[in-house]
């Protein structure tokens, strides 16, 4: 049953994400719902002595990291980036005695390198920021890192992918241990939805790559320019004035995948943005993307993307409407977090 979350802050801590944990465990929904109200802690190294945020505004926990002992679950927001052994001691020995007697840790995006610091990431399934999934891999070979999901839930190690994915995990937890009936409560009045579709790959960005090849350089344009053609490896291998096999090698030396791979990378790229600025339909931005047929692109953008393109299209249109934040089909409307310790 959750009673009490203890978040541990330290130096250059960001405040987003700090916010969203007090907004989901800290506020008292308890005078208009069911929820209980939570025993909610703020600690650090010291009690009382500030610590510095992102924005240059202080926070001053009012606990030491003794408030941890005892809490159903510790919440590490994120904060800077560090060497492992740059993070307070104190707060890694803090962490490793929550986990020992049994918490629930969860952390919000570059909070998992504070858990991956006090060890807490060996062998387990995890997820960070998209941008330092790489980083937090290389820093702890043993962690299964997944950079697609929002977060992973490992029993009593959740970790969530970049800022608002923080969001998800959290209601996530609240769903776990209180119900949905209480998540749908704290989405709505954080006008949320209860839970998103689709994972971080739905954010991340594909930029042209760069290469030393001329011949390469012209023929990525010449793809980028033209995506509704029907290219082939021998027509570009032609253009590039290469052999079909000498282009392919060179191709995949260049951008480190083959030319179709590629290509159909730039066609979803092109179908995210037609499907976010336009009103065109499935079909139109198909032939568009070089597609063909809407089944087709449909295949492609959720092997991409992870979703499908009208779900993309409801949560990222820049078209005026007004957002559904209902609770949706019954069933997981985004990819199945991990269940158990491998």
């Amino acid at each position: 049953m959750l009673r009490s979350v203890a978040v541990p802050v330290i130096d250059d801590l960001a405040v987003f994400e700090f916010g969203l944990i007090g907004e989901v465990f800290g506020l008292d929904r308890s005078v208009y719902s069911d929820i209980p109200r939570l025993d909610f802690r703020v600690c650090g190294v010291e009690a009382n002595r500030p610590v510095t945020t992102e924005i240059g505004v202080p926070i001053t926990p009012p606990l030491g990291l003794e408030a941890m002992d005892d809490a159903d679950v510790i919440a590490v927001p994120a904060a800077r980036i560090r060497d492992d052994d740059s993070y307070p001691p104190e707060l890694l020995d803090a962490l490793r005695r929550a986990s020992a007697r049994g918490a629930t840790m969860l952390s919000a995006c570059s909070g998992a390198f504070v858990l991956g610091a006090a060890g807490l990431l060996d062998g387990r399934p995890c997820t960070t920021h998209w941008r330092h999934a790489d980083a937090l891999q290389r820093r702890h070979p043993t962690a299964r890192v997944d950079p697609d999901v929002l977060f992973v839930d490992d029993g009593d190690l959740i970790t969530s992918a970049g800022t608002a994915a923080g969001i998800d995990a959290s209601l996530h937890l609240v769903r776990r241990e209180l119900g949905s009936a209480a998540a749908n409560v704290i989405a709505r009045n954080m006008v949320v939805s209860p839970q998103r579709d689709g994972g971080q790959r739905q954010y991340i960005d594909r930029p042209v790559p760069e290469t030393d090849c001329d011949a390469l350089v012209d023929v990525l344009g010449q793809m980028n320019d033209n995506l509704s053609e029907p290219h082939t490896v021998a027509s570009l291998a032609a253009m590039a004035h290469m052999s079909t096999r000498t282009f392919a090698r060179r191709f995949v030396a260049e951008t480190g995948v083959t030319p179709m791979q590629w290509l159909t990378g730039q066609r979803v790229l092109h179908a995210r943005l037609l499907l976010e600025s336009t009103d065109a339909s499935i079909d139109e931005i198909a032939a568009s993307c070089g597609f063909g047929s809407s089944t087709l692109l449909r295949h492609h953008f959720v092997r991409e993307v992870g979703i499908a393109p009208t779900t993309y299209r409801r949560s990222f249109t820049c078209l005026d409407e007004t957002p559904d934040f209902g609770e949706g089909p019954s069933g997981r409307m985004f990819p199945e977090p991990v269940a158990a310790r491998a």
